[in-house]
């Protein structure tokens, strides 16, 4: 591959990845606070549909976008009060949204399929865009690009470096212990359920109206599973989520690629691809895999490799917590 078409595939894993971005920190907000949002895959739909539908009605992205956020937002909103007062289980919660927000989406958004709306233009920062390879791949984008480089620093810097961010890791792993010194425990849970909800509402709007343009039959389908999973690849980190989202994105690509240049090979393969390595590198960082793994690594390096690969899960993650 010529060095031109490296470069232009990873401008676009860039670009293409950014959805994936979104909701994977979104999620990961979530997930911190002890709450998990399973509808992903719906929510992530509904939004697209319902961002493109008010895009497409006023020609205002802004509106699109706004509509998309609230969309998501109230989504896992409803997923904490289903938990936090109703005492209702998470899981099953969250598969009942999914499969509600996945046909909601389909009904009200057959009257769209097809039609062209307005779409995030593109803007290059002005010196930098052009400077060679780098500022091609990060930095001749549009803004909704440029917005999800500075979500993951900061939502890294704040889940790492502030007080509120430790806060949160506390409720996350345990509750009882971050109440006992005065955490509201469940109005922080509704507060990061709604961010995370945010962020995955934008990146459902960001798939219509900047990186698969308009609405179709399932429009997004799959992807809300791949976030969720690529949270779990994280660890819960920002850092390594966005760099699970960044190298599904990248399979994707290679996959394209590869098929225009063995087309001997059934398409299908191609297109399925992704998902199953994206599976494999789950299962990869699993425990009883992991641990396997490190006996044919090197002594000296099985503590970097298991640091960079193990996931551990918040303590508290899907439980109900109740004052006594």
């Amino acid at each position: 591959m010529s060095d031109s078409l490296w470069v232009l595939t990873l401008a676009s894993v860039v670009s293409g990845s950014a959805p994936l971005v979104l909701a994977g920190i979104g999620e990961t907000f979530t997930e911190k606070a002890g709450v998990i949002n399973l509808s992903l895959d719906g929510s992530i739909m509904l939004s697209a549909m319902a961002a493109f539908a008010v895009a497409y009605q006023t020609d205002s992205l802004a509106l699109g976008f706004g509509v998309a956020i609230c969309v998501g937002a109230l989504i896992a909103l409803l997923i904490a009060f289903s938990s936090i007062v109703l005492k209702r289980d998470q899981v099953a919660v969250g598969l009942v949204l999914t499969l509600l927000c996945t046909d909601l989406a389909e009904f009200l958004g057959n009257p769209l399929v097809g039609k062209v709306g307005p779409s995030v233009p593109h803007w290059a920062l002005p010196g930098l865009g052009q400077i060679p390879v780098v500022g091609k791949i990060l930095l001749d984008h549009n803004l909704i690009v440029y917005l999800r480089l500075v979500c993951i620093v900061v939502a890294w810097i704040w889940m790492s470096k502030t007080r509120p961010g430790l806060l949160l890791r506390a409720v996350g792993e345990r509750p009882e212990a971050a109440f006992v010194r005065g955490a509201h425990v469940n109005r922080t849970r509704y507060c990061y359920a709604g961010l995370g909800g945010a962020l995955v509402g934008c990146a459902g709007a960001t798939y219509s109206l900047s990186v698969k343009l308009g609405w179709s039959h399932r429009h997004t389908a799959g992807f809300g599973w791949i976030a969720l999973a690529i949270v779990i690849f994280g660890g819960w980190h920002p850092a390594r989520v966005a760099f699970g989202a960044y190298l599904f994105g990248f399979l994707k690509s290679l996959a394209s690629i590869l098929q225009t240049r063995i087309p001997s090979v059934p398409t299908q393969v191609f297109q399925v691809a992704p998902f199953a390595l994206m599976i494999f590198a789950l299962l990869l960082v699993s425990g009883g895999a992991l641990e396997r793994l490190m006996a044919v690594v090197p002594a000296r390096f099985r503590n970097p490799v298991r640091n960079l690969l193990q996931s551990s899960p918040p303590g508290a993650i899907g439980k109900t917590f109740e004052r006594d």
